[in-house]
């Protein structure tokens, strides 16, 4: 499923018109990143859903595929979503 999929879908099950969807999932989106890149916050958990969290991934070493020759990827910070309960009985 795409955006334009999921804005239908939320329009439909809401009773919204496609434009209020798009702008409630946008909305819900930004809501998102912006607790994600707030230090103080750092996840988002909905309940039976899942939560948004934000994890360190350490330095490491790697090959340049082309070379061969070794290389240092840096540490950085990666959204990760962890699946609650309900949405993994709805799933299996």
């Amino acid at each position: 499923m795409n955006k334009s999929q999921l804005i239908d879908a939320i329009a439909e099950y809401a009773d919204l018109t496609k434009a209020d969807a798009g702008r409630a999932l946008d909305g819900f989106l930004e809501t998102v990143k912006s607790a994600l890149s707030d230090p103080s916050d750092g996840s988002v958990a909905l309940v039976g859903f899942g939560t948004f969290a934000v994890k360190e991934r350490a330095e490491r070493k790697g090959r340049n595929p082309q070379t061969g020759e070794e290389i240092t990827i840096k540490a950085a910070k990666i959204p990760s979503f962890k699946a609650g309960k309900t949405l993994k009985d709805a799933v299996n």
